[in-house]
This record gives C-alpha cells, structure tokens and sequence, in this order.
C-alpha cells in the first residue's frame, strides 16, 4: 500500500491497509472470486473502529495502467466509512457510467484508491482574481454549483489541471456548465481536503 496522504494522525498505514481490503473484496465478491468480507474487523483499535463507524465523504478511484477505469464517490454520506467504501467501491468497479462493468482480468491488474473527504467548507471571496488567488492547487478539493448544476473534483485533479484556470475551466464543464461559469457571481465554491491512500494493485 502506498500512504499518499493524511492530514489526521487518526488516518493511519493500517487504517489505510483495512480500507482498501474493504474495497477490494467488494469488488472481488461482485466479481464472485472472493467470499464476504467483514466490514466491521475486531482487530483494529477503539479509534479505528470509530472511524470505520463515522460517516464521511469518500470516493474510490480505480485506475487500470495509469488510466482512469471508474471513480465514484459521495459528498454527503449516508453510510458508515467502512460500508461507504465497500459500496463506492462497487459502485466505480460496475456502475460509473463512463466505463463499462470491471471485468476479472482488469481487477487483477487495477490500482484502488481510496480519498477521504473532510467536512466542505464555503469559500469566500472577492471576485474570478480572488478565487484563484485562495485556490490551493494540490490541497484544495472544490465542489462548484450554479442553480442545481453541481461537481467536484478531487485534489489529485490538480496533477493534470495544475493551472487553476483550466482546473476551473474543466469543473464547470463537468457541471455542464459554460466553462467560464465559474467566474458568476451566483457561483459557489466549497472546497475540502482528503486522506488518501493507494494500493499497487495485484490479487485481493
């Protein structure tokens, strides 16, 4: 596994580790080459098992030799962290639109990772220069919303639309928005920062 990045001592390697099991062996018991996996361990600590039990934000990102092959996520979780992951997981692996279901082959040749979402935050500020300014390319999650329109893109988007410009450009149109709708005063920006960890693929 690789540990991409906490904020929080409380989201640590095994805390990592157990995550992405979980996403795994969801997709794998979807795939029908895995039994059930409890997604509620014994063997973690007391501040694990509360995370496992919190709800949050959290999105899964499988990508097959470096590319993208299904990302789904929620903003406002219904679930408890260790189910939310287990069902973005299957969600990613066989139910994002953009791709077609996650076939065996590809599973054992995936890379999962798993982003948790703190709390977003309404950005304040003064103008298209302004936003911009705030933006913390790499760090900053942005949610955008205009009458109902509404998208996200995680913080790892940076590493593709590092000009904020574009990354806003590129969030807009996700929304199917004009892509320079992000600079309306009816606008809104939320942002947020994630927990992320990856694994190097292989069987689960």
């Amino acid at each position: 596994m690789h540990w991409k990045k906490s904020i929080s001592d409380e989201f640590t390697e095994q805390l990592g580790t157990l995550l992405l099991a979980i996403a795994r062996n969801a997709i794998a018991q979807k795939l029908g080459v895995a039994d059930a996996m409890d997604e509620e361990p014994s063997a973690v600590s007391d501040v694990q098992a509360r995370l496992l039990e919190k709800k949050m934000g959290v999105f899964v990102t499988l990508q097959h030799h470096g590319e993208l092959r299904g990302c789904i996520g929620t903003l406002e979780p219904v679930l408890p962290l260790a189910k939310e992951v287990a069902e973005n997981a299957r969600h990613a692996a066989f139910h994002d639109p953009r791709f077609p279901a996650l076939t065996q082959k590809e599973f054992l040749e995936i890379t999962v990772e798993i982003s948790i979402l703190t709390p977003p935050r309404v950005m304040d500020y003064a103008g298209p220069e302004a936003l911009k300014k705030k933006l913390k390319p790499g760090i900053h999650g942005v949610i955008l919303e205009k009458h109902g329109a509404k998208a996200t893109f995680l913080p790892q988007v940076w590493e593709q639309l590092p000009e904020p410009d574009l990354f806003l450009e590129h969030l807009c149109q996700k929304a199917g928005l004009s892509s320079r709708a992000w600079k309306d005063k009816d606008i809104v920006i939320e942002t947020y920062t994630v927990h992320s960890f990856e694994d190097s693929g292989g069987h689960c």
